[in-house]
């Protein structure tokens, strides 16, 4: 059995009670980092083999943990923080051991990521956890142009030293929408600061970045409608029309630019010409 095991973001008392008795039951333990994990150890007095598994040396090693599966070994997983797989280490792992059609349980605790998305006060039905954008910035740019037109929050992590460059490129692709934005989670400098994006901008140029972030962006605050009545939408797709669009094109463009139905606007498209 493959055991999933979050350990916490920062304050130990956040582990829970299975967390601690399959820790002591399992035959091995794969860390992220056997250090940061001997510590957590240390702390609650766990005495398990320790064996590292990290995003350099988890395929290479993912067929010899199958085998000892196979074995009717117990293993469990374990990330540097929160839950393995999500931003960490451990993805490649859990495909495989589905996929063999071995056992698999993964137990519940401690993630940064909803967090974070209560602490924006955002909270809507849906959101979306997207993780770390991308690191170059030409990249970085092309994953928010499709973000953008999400109806509902997304929430990011980041580094200290990106934190800034990335404030300034949603602000340029997205505007400047509500965000929050926390840092240190359940640990003691804990701080979740709410503005707008520049007002965050501002703030994290003049003080340093420092710890683990987690940002949650609102949706994208829509418009009123504009309010035409119909001449007014006959004389832009007459325009559009002799402009040399399509009419499935012009459609399209006054649909989308007074919210109406597509159906609606194609009738009123051929009333200017039924033939085309």
């Amino acid at each position: 059995m493959l055991y999933i095991c979050p350990t916490p973001i920062g304050n130990l008392e956040d582990i829970t009670l299975r967390t601690l008795r399959v820790l002591q039951e399992v035959d091995l333990v794969l860390a992220e980092d056997t250090r940061h994990t001997g510590q957590l150890f240390h702390h609650f007095q766990i005495s398990r083999p320790l064996e590292s598994l990290h995003e350099h040396n988890e395929q290479e090693k993912t067929e010899r943990i199958l085998e000892l599966l196979r074995q009717g070994r117990k293993i469990a997983l374990v990330s540097d923080a929160g839950m393995p797989g999500i931003s960490d280490p451990g993805g490649l792992l859990i495909r495989a051991v589905i996929e063999a059609g071995l056992p698999l349980e993964v137990l519940p605790g401690a993630n940064a990521a909803l967090v974070g998305y209560l602490q924006s006060g955002f909270v809507s039905p849906h959101f979306l956890f997207y993780g770390f954008l991308p690191r170059r910035k030409k990249e970085r740019i092309a994953a928010l142009e499709a973000l953008k037109g999400l109806s509902f929050p997304v929430i990011f992590y980041e580094a200290p030293h990106r934190l800034v460059a990335m404030l300034e490129d949603l602000l340029a692709v997205l505007g400047d929408r509500r965000i929050s934005v926390s840092r240190e989670l359940t640990k003691k400098f804990e701080e979740t600061r709410r503005g707008r994006i520049s007002e965050l901008i501002a703030h994290f140029s003049e003080e340093r970045p420092r710890g683990e972030f987690v940002l949650t962006v609102a949706a994208g605050e829509a418009a009123e409608p504009e309010e035409k009545d119909e001449d007014d939408i006959l004389r832009l797709l007459e325009h559009l029309l002799a402009s040399g669009l399509s009419r499935r094109t012009a459609v399209q463009q006054v649909s989308e630019k007074y919210r109406l139905p597509k159906n609606l606007v194609y009738e009123l498209a051929l009333r200017i010409n039924p033939e085309g």
